[in-house]
């Protein structure tokens, strides 16, 4: 059969291994027969959702769970595992396991269904799936929700997933960067002014809670506000309610307070940077994202997604193959799925045939990318990454680092680390 094949006693131990199993992770039924099955698939559901301990508990079969097993190579494979459990006259003697390599697109496509999407968001990770649980009660209920994760894991798509499914859906989505401006002009913009507020306001103008009245505000980079403004911010959570600048009424904050951040919060308060009573005001909801790197098996799942989204976009009608799939497996994301979107987007650009291929993704063009094959290091692949982008952006490493989506001091120390030079000089 085309498809692994593994079997276990009721401790894990693998008693069979099949020729397929062999030739998709690269370990031999000899080094695999009789060690526990986490050491040989190092599988991303060996921690939770273990297909193989859920047919164990329920006694019934599990079917199509998709994740990650990490080969004999250290390369990650995207598979789709099915468990069963085997039975001597009606008694649970052990069990096995069914994994189908599904580095191909189309085979992605027929091991996912409906139950891996949550409004835009997609996913077959296990902590995403149990986030996916939990999001329901959590837009129903009218608590603040604190969103932690890295730059780039999709924070303010989660923050419009948990809006669209509350009871406020009809109201307005109001996202606030609020490390993109300095205080006084978050300050006007988060709670508006009045005229004659301060030079220049020849009018009212009215804030973004205000204009999010009935609906969602989210908060995002919440880590970086000053202390004064973490002041007005607190009243507004405890008190619903705030004053323009250069007003003397308050007004009813009726929104829900959605924020985000990429910084250690509980880090910054014994430090004495963040206030402890806003942290605890915030803090009522925590939900951790991922890194792409935690999630590795949702890159042909995500991959997939970016290039249909473009194929639509755009008029065209490319694929993406099996050496592309695993040539993305391959790389790290500090970006995370921006970085990985960026990476499609401009392989969707530049391939001439009707396949992406893993040449398309190292940028050979007439720019002068570096160029990077399917074989090529994790190193070497960040290095051109990296490289290329600068080249696009003349150097300019501010920008660079935002459409890496990493912050300025990652790009300045992988620079560094990677011995990156500016031949411009």
């Amino acid at each position: 059969m085309p498809d692994g094949l593994f079997a276990v006693d009721l401790d894990f131990r693998i008693k069979y291994f099949s020729p397929a199993a062999e030739s998709i992770t690269g370990v031999s039924a000899a080094d695999a027969i009789g060690r526990h099955c986490r050491e040989v698939l190092h599988s991303s559901l060996c921690d939770a959702g273990c297909p193989l301990k859920q047919a164990f508990d329920e006694g019934a079969a599990v079917l199509n769970r998709i994740a990650a097993i990490i080969n004999a190579a250290g390369d990650q494979i995207p598979v789709s595992l099915s468990a069963g459990v085997v039975r001597d006259g009606g008694e649970v003697i052990g069990g096995v396991e069914v994994l189908r390599n599904i580095s191909s697109i189309d085979e992605v496509r027929k091991a996912v269904s409906r139950q891996y999407r949550c409004e835009d968001i997609l996913s077959v990770n296990s902590r995403m799936r149990r986030i996916f649980e939990m999001l329901p009660a959590v837009s129903e209920s009218l608590s603040t929700v604190l969103i932690v994760g890295e730059t780039g894991t999709g924070k303010e798509k989660l923050a419009r997933a948990i809006h669209n499914l509350s009871l406020r859906a009809d109201g307005p989505f109001v996202a606030v960067n609020c490390g993109a401006l300095p205080d006084n002009l978050l300050e006007s913009e988060l709670f508006g002014y009045k005229k004659g507020a301060f030079t220049g306001a020849v009018g009212d103008k009215p804030g973004r809670f205000r204009i999010a009245s009935g609906g969602t505000i989210f908060l995002d980079e919440i880590g970086d506000i000053s202390p004064a403004l973490q002041v007005r911010l607190l009243r507004v959570l405890q008190e619903k309610e705030f004053e323009p600048l250069g007003g003397v009424a308050t007004e009813k904050a009726d929104v829900r307070v959605v924020a985000a951040t990429n910084r250690d919060l509980e880090k910054l308060v014994a430090e004495g940077r963040f206030r402890k009573d806003l942290y605890y005001r915030l803090n009522i909801i925590r939900i951790e994202l991922p890194s792409l790197s935690e999630r590795k098996e949702d890159v042909p799942l995500l991959a997939d997604h970016f290039v249909e989204q473009f194929n639509r976009e755009q008029g065209r009608n490319l694929r993406l193959g099996r050496e592309a799939v695993r040539a993305l497996m391959l790389r790290d994301y500090p970006g995370n799925i921006r970085e990985l979107q960026n990476i499609v987007e401009r392989a969707f650009v530049l391939c001439q045939g009707g396949e992406i291929r893993a040449a398309d993704l190292a940028g050979v063009g007439d720019s002068g990318q570096a160029a990077v094959d399917a074989g090529s290091s994790i190193r070497d692949m960040e290095s051109a990454l990296i490289l290329d982008t600068l080249r696009k952006n003349d150097w300019n490493k501010a920008r660079t680092a935002r459409e890496l989506g990493i912050h300025k001091t990652t790009l300045y120390r992988k620079i560094r680390q990677l011995g990156i030079e500016d031949h411009r000089r």
